[in-house]
C-alpha cells in the first residue's frame, strides 16, 4: 500500500509556512486513522478562530514590513461616536491619506478594525505601509489629518511580530462590543497568494512507534520551534504537521 502525504507551502521574504497531512487517499506506513468525531460548536468555533488568523498573519507578511506603523486612533476625550460613526471617520481619514500618498508617488496600504474599550472608550487600530522623506511621512500625514483626537504610533516590530499582530486583529468581540465590529477591513490592493504544493510519497510524519517526527530544515533555513505544532485531527483523526522555516543570517 501506498504512504504519502501533501506539502503546501507559503513564500516569504524571509521565512516559508509548511502545512503538511496525512489524506484519506493514502495509506501511512505507522499511520493508523483514529477515530472519528463528529465536530461540536466549540471545535469549529476554535478552528474558525485559528484559520482567520493564520490567513491573516500571511497577508500581513505578504503586504508589510516590520517597521510600518501600528496605530491606535483615539477620539478626543468624553467623545463617543457611533460604530457607524466611526467607520464613516476612518474611511474619510483614509481617502484624504491615500490622496498625499499618492502625492508622494507612494500607494496606501491598510488593515483597520474597530474597537470599544472596557470603559467606553472608543478607537481604531490600524497598519500601514510606513514611509518618509524630507518634506513628509506617514506619522506626519496622519497626525495633520486627524482632527478629532491623538494617534499614537508603534511599528510592527514593537509590537511584537506578524503572529502576534494577527492574532490581536482578529481576536473575538469583547463582550461589551456590538457585533459589527467583529470584522477587520484590508485594503483592496493587498497582495494575496495561493500555497505551492506537492504530494511526498513513501514517506510518512509519524515514525514506526507512531510519534509525529519533528520537522527538519533544509540548509540555509532553521525551524521557528514556536511554530511548531503537530498531532492528530480529532475529526479526519489523520496525523497533521506545521511549521515555519526561516532563513539563516549568513552574516553571522
Amino acid at each position: 500500500m501506498k504512504w504519502a502525504y501533501i506539502r503546501q507551502w507559503w513564500i516569504f521574504g524571509e521565512s516559508i509556512e509548511v502545512e503538511e497531512k496525512h489524506t484519506g487517499k493514502y495509506g501511512a506506513r505507522g499511520q493508523k486513522r483514529g477515530d472519528r468525531k463528529k465536530p461540536t460548536k466549540e471545535d469549529i468555533k476554535r478552528q474558525n478562530q485559528w484559520k482567520r488568523e493564520r490567513d491573516l498573519r500571511r497577508i500581513i507578511k505578504w503586504n508589510f514590513q516590520k517597521m510600518d506603523y501600528w496605530m491606535t486612533i483615539t477620539y478626543r476625550k468624553g467623545e463617543r461616536p457611533s460604530w457607524m460613526q466611526m467607520l464613516k471617520d476612518i474611511q474619510q481619514l483614509l481617502r484624504t491619506v491615500r490622496r498625499k500618498y499618492q502625492k508622494c508617488q507612494k500607494e496606501l496600504r491598510y488593515i483597520y478594525r474597530l474597537g470599544i474599550g472596557k470603559r467606553g472608550g472608543p478607537h481604531i487600530h490600524i497598519l500601514v505601509n510606513r514611509f518618509s522623506s524630507e518634506e513628509t511621512g506617514t506619522d506626519v500625514i496622519f497626525s495633520e489629518c486627524w482632527k478629532k483626537g491623538h494617534i499614537n504610533f508603534k511599528t510592527l516590530y514593537e509590537f511584537g511580530g506578524y503572529a502576534d499582530l494577527a492574532e490581536y486583529i482578529a481576536k473575538p468581540l469583547e463582550e461589551w462590543e456590538p457585533e459589527e465590529l467583529k470584522r477587520y477591513h484590508p485594503s483592496r490592493n493587498l497582495i494575496r497568494k495561493e500555497p505551492e504544493e506537492k504530494t511526498i510519497n513513501r514517506r510518512s510524519l509519524v515514525d514506526k512507534n507512531g510519534q509525529g517526527i519533528y520537522p527538519k530544515a533544509p540548509k540555509g533555513y532553521y525551524v521557528d520551534p514556536d511554530s511548531v505544532r503537530m498531532g492528530k485531527n480529532p475529526v479526519t483523526g489523520f496525523f497533521y504537521r506545521h511549521y515555519t522555516l526561516v532563513k539563516l543570517d549568513r552574516r553571522i
